[in-house]
């Protein structure tokens, strides 16, 4: 079991699991809906389910390529930690399970599942024809609230979409970050990626404008529910994150990517996540 969660790096998981939890108690806050724990564990299941395969199927595709990068060579399949064959059943086992707790949510969940796992699946082929793989995987984890919401309510609106959103531009643009490290072996090997089509500065560029655009997204949600001072404070720190990893990384020093990549985005969601959630408790008595 300890070599699975190697395999699916299971903390990457407190990028979108936050937002999930958003979607699902905005659906129980601002709907007639109530609140159910049954179903939020199947939430849960599903955020996980989704994730172990998408990161199994990333691991188990990219094997070669990544034995052959003195940064990923070390993983558990180039390592012989664990099969190919293994990592294949492991996802295969992740996406039926995914798809059978879908059709105890709701008749919708069921028929988007397969849509959900094509999206989380697709990305793991994109850097080997597009430099746009980056806002694959956005698209991916952007799944998450909109997804939540959906579980509880079984429609769309407009809120959810809209952090959505905010977590698509947020993703891609620190996963561009996080592609800084590989640029010169995505040239040489011709994988596609922002940093290895647009050159480091360029790509924090791009990244900074994405992250302008999440933070729009995050602020637009004040127009559509009255939220207290305390998603205001979640709003700023969130933000904030946004602006320190720029800081900690530049075209000429990307020593501090793994910091500005997983500890700063992790606190970013998980904090903003848990003023929503007050904030949600204040304003509804919930």
């Amino acid at each position: 079991m300890k070599k699975y969660f190697s395999l699916v790096l299971f903390a990457h998981s407190i990028f979108a699991m936050p937002f999930a939890m958003i979607g699902f108690f905005l659906g129980v806050t601002t709907t007639d809906k109530p609140f159910n724990w049954v179903l939020l564990l199947l939430v849960v299941l599903c955020m996980v389910f989704a994730r172990n395969a998408a990161m199994a199927f990333n691991r188990y595709l990219d094997r070669n390529i990544d034995a052959k990068n003195p940064r990923t060579s070390m993983r558990d399949i180039p390592a012989g930690k664990i099969s190919a064959s293994s990592a294949l059943g492991f996802v295969i086992i992740n996406c039926i399970l995914f798809v059978v707790t879908t059709a105890f949510i709701n008749n919708l969940c069921l028929y988007l599942s397969p849509i959900a796992l094509f999206v989380v699946l697709f990305y793991s082929y994109t850097k080997r024809f597009t430099a746009l793989c980056h806002m694959v995987l956005g698209l991916g984890l952007a799944l998450a609230p909109i997804g939540a919401y959906i579980a509880v309510t079984g429609q769309f609106s407009i809120v959810p979409v809209l952090y959505s959103f905010a977590v698509l531009f947020w993703s891609s643009g620190f996963d561009i970050i996080y592609a800084l490290q590989d640029d010169t072996f995505d040239k040489e090997e011709k994988l596609h990626s922002i940093p290895a089509a647009l050159g480091r500065k360029g790509a924090l560029n791009l990244s900074v404008l994405l992250h302008v655009l999440s933070a729009l997204c995050v602020i637009a949600t004040l127009f559509f529910i009255p939220f207290t001072w305390i998603y205001y404070v979640g709003i700023a720190f969130f933000c904030g994150m946004l602006v320190y990893q720029h800081i900690l990384v530049k075209p000429h020093d990307i020593s501090k990517v793994n910091r500005a990549f997983q500890t700063t985005n992790g606190y970013a969601s998980v904090v903003f996540a848990l003023c929503f959630l007050i904030d949600a408790l204040l304003r509804t008595n919930f």
